[in-house]
């Protein structure tokens, strides 16, 4: 699964946010950043909780009175606590709350695997979600994709959906 990870996220933070100027490109790196444990075997610290509320705090830490890049940088922890949230990933609790619930990975399923062919569907919504956002906002005009790709931002905000 990869586009249900992109299209809920987008969605999703930009019904909380409604900000047109929001940067949707570290956003979707987030989203699917989490991903990665699948080369390990499973879901590990990418999916606990403690890893994206450590990364939220280094970057407030790191980027203290630096705004822009601020601004930019927090789409990064935001994408991974919605790959958390639209990957049900509290229910494998000891991954969720690693390492409070002790540092080992042991049989610890990645999500995507757990769900079977639901997965499936779940990426087929993910592909019609993307594709939609992409018609909607005309990314398929040059200009368009240009500016989404210097600044992700989307021309369609929230209140304009529908």
């Amino acid at each position: 699964m990869f586009f249900w990870f992109i299209a809920t996220a987008v969605f999703a933070v930009g019904f909380v946010f409604r900000d047109p100027r929001f940067d949707n490109r570290l956003l979707i790196v987030g989203s699917v950043l989490p991903l990665l444990d699948g080369i390990f075997g499973g879901a590990r610290a990418l999916h606990s909780i403690t890893v994206s509320i450590a990364l939220l705090v280094v970057l407030m830490l790191a980027t203290s009175g630096r705004k822009p890049i601020r601004k930019m940088l927090l789409g990064i922890p935001i994408g991974m606590f919605m790959h958390l949230v639209f990957d049900a990933a509290w229910n494998d609790t000891d991954t969720f709350w690693w390492p409070f619930t002790g540092f080992e990975f042991a049989d610890a399923e990645f999500p995507i695997a757990a769900r079977g062919w639901w997965s499936v569907v779940l990426e087929a919504l993910g592909v019609a979600g993307c594709v939609w956002l992409l018609r909607h906002n005309q990314l398929g005009d040059a200009a368009r994709r240009r500016h989404f790709f210097s600044t992700g931002q989307l021309s369609a905000v929230p209140e304009r959906f529908g």
